[in-house]
């Protein structure tokens, strides 16, 4: 499960170590540990990361299909947690050690910078290949992040990014060696934290305006 560490003003958000689904433990997992970033007093900025293979790969499909009932609610959860951290109050850097891929990738854009590994693992929207179209809030989350060339290619076509093509169409900051990308990711977080704060809230939540009203929007199409 996720777990929160803190170095010095620098909370490292571990996600997990597995494929580190969207379950709705995890979801409320992440959430409670986002709790204490914000509640926290002082200069602070907030690192997410991973081990293993995957940084995250999204929903968690098993579990979706088994409570289809529920997955307006499920999605719509998925959904607040892209806009809380899209407009958290500290600065924000995603540690992508591995494949980011999906609902991941879009966590992962959610926040304010991404450093990827630049010699393997993926970063992929591969809806149109599993045959799950985005949300209206998903659609205009990827669109607020992504330059328009990069949003049309990467929804459209599934590709799959490598850290340094990733890099070159500016989906991450900085792609580097494996060893150092948590490293890298708390050193842009650390040169920020003097920024956290309501202010920098309120610019996020302005500056995303249109894309925070889709995702919080309840009426959700699935499928």
């Amino acid at each position: 499960m996720p777990s929160l560490d803190r170095q010095d003003d620098v909370f490292v958000l571990d996600i997990g170590d597995g494929e580190n689904r969207f379950h709705p433990d995890w979801l409320a997992a992440v959430n409670a540990l986002l709790d204490e970033v914000e509640k926290a007093d002082g200069p602070r900025a907030l690192v997410t990361a991973a081990s293993g293979k995957f940084y995250s790969n999204g929903l968690d499909l098993d579990w979706l299909f088994a409570h289809a009932d529920r997955a307006v609610e499920y999605v719509g959860g998925v959904q607040d947690l892209l806009a809380r951290v899209l407009t958290l109050p500290v600065v924000t850097v995603a540690a992508l050690q591995g494949h980011t891929f999906a609902a991941g990738a879009m966590f992962s854009l959610a926040h304010d910078f991404r450093v990827m590994r630049a010699d393997r693992g993926f970063w992929c929207l591969p809806e149109a290949e599993i045959d799950i179209p985005f949300t209206v809030g998903m659609s205009a989350l990827i669109q607020a992040r992504l330059a328009p060339q990069t949003a049309h290619e990467a929804m459209v076509t599934a590709r799959r990014y490598g850290g340094r093509d990733a890099l070159a169409a500016a989906i991450v900051d900085r792609a580097v060696d494996e060893e150092v990308v948590r490293q890298s990711a708390v050193e842009i977080a650390r040169s920020h934290a003097a920024k956290a704060g309501a202010t920098l809230g309120t610019i996020k939540t302005r500056m995303y305006a249109p894309a925070l009203a889709a995702l919080r929007d309840k009426d959700i199409p699935v499928g």
